[in-house]
Formats: C-alpha cells, sequence, structure tokens
C-alpha cells in the first residue's frame, strides 16, 4: 500500500517501508542496530530488477571498530555520508575513516564516495558522531554482493 496516493500500476516500484535483508549473523545485527538506524533497502528481492540501495542514520560510536571490514565486489558502488545540519549541510558535524584501496580519507564534510567495481575498500570507521549522519550506499548489481557485514 502507497500512502498518500491512489492504487496504481506501479506500486510495486514504491517503497516506503523498510523489507530489511539479512546482513551478517545475529552479533552483526544487534551490534548495527545500536550505532545505526536503517530506513529503507532497495534491491532485486523488494523489487524484480533494482540495483541494490541501502539508507541508515548513523547516530552513535560503534562499540566495533572498525564497523566494516575491508572488502571487493565486482559491481561499482557509491557511498554517501551527509551532515543533518539544515544551517551548514556540507559539515558532517562526525568523523569517518574509510579506506580506497588501502589509502585512508577522514571525513568531517558531507561526501559521495566511488568505488569502481574490483577495487579493494574499507574498513570503514565511525570515530565521532556529534549529530545523526544520513549514509548511503548504491551498488549496479540487483543484490549486495560484498563483504561489509561480517
Amino acid at each position: 500500500m502507497l500512502y498518500n496516493s491512489e492504487p496504481g500500476k506501479y506500486d510495486s516500484y514504491v517503497v516506503q517501508e523498510l523489507k530489511a535483508p539479512v546482513t551478517g549473523d545475529a552479533a552483526f545485527q544487534e551490534m548495527y542496530r545500536k550505532f545505526s538506524h536503517r530506513i529503507l533497502w532497495m534491491d532485486g528481492n523488494v523489487v524484480p530488477g533494482a540495483f541494490q540501495m541501502n539508507t541508515a542514520w548513523y547516530y552513535a560510536v560503534p562499540e566495533r571498530d572498525p564497523v566494516f571490514p575491508g572488502h571487493e565486489h565486482p559491481e561499482d558502488e557509491l557511498i554517501g555520508f551527509f551532515g543533518s545540519d539544515p544551517d551548514d549541510p556540507y559539515e558532517l558535524h562526525a568523523e569517518i575513516e574509510i579506506a580506497i584501496n588501502g589509502e585512508a580519507r577522514r571525513l568531517t564534510r558531507s561526501t559521495l564516495v566511488f568505488i569502481p567495481g574490483g577495487v579493494p575498500h574499507m574498513p570503514m570507521r565511525i570515530l565521532r558522531v556529534d549529530k545523526p549522519v544520513f549514509h548511503f550506499s548504491i551498488m549496479r548489481g540487483d543484490s549486495y554482493n560484498g563483504g561489509a557485514y561480517k
């Protein structure tokens, strides 16, 4: 059912509720819930033919460091981190470190990161969170095919 909309032919293409994927084991899932709130997930299992996308709010420093281990996958990936301050949307109000092929980058501003398929990336460390950070990742494949959720 779509909220605030008349029924239509493409209702199944519009996702307004989380259809949570199974990502990682029970211990990972419990750890993830302590610092993050997943909003929506899209992939070919949710909408046939769709590419994969994850959205979440990060609101605390996780108990595990790094939170996501290094990995690679054949598909390109776009990763985003956006600050939640409407008066200064470029200020992340957080400190996040990610690595691309072994080169660490410390992020303190709203950021988009493109990872070509086959390029090793991560680990990712969430070092400080003063205000919630909106995070998303998009992969060109129809399902998540990587090692982040270990």
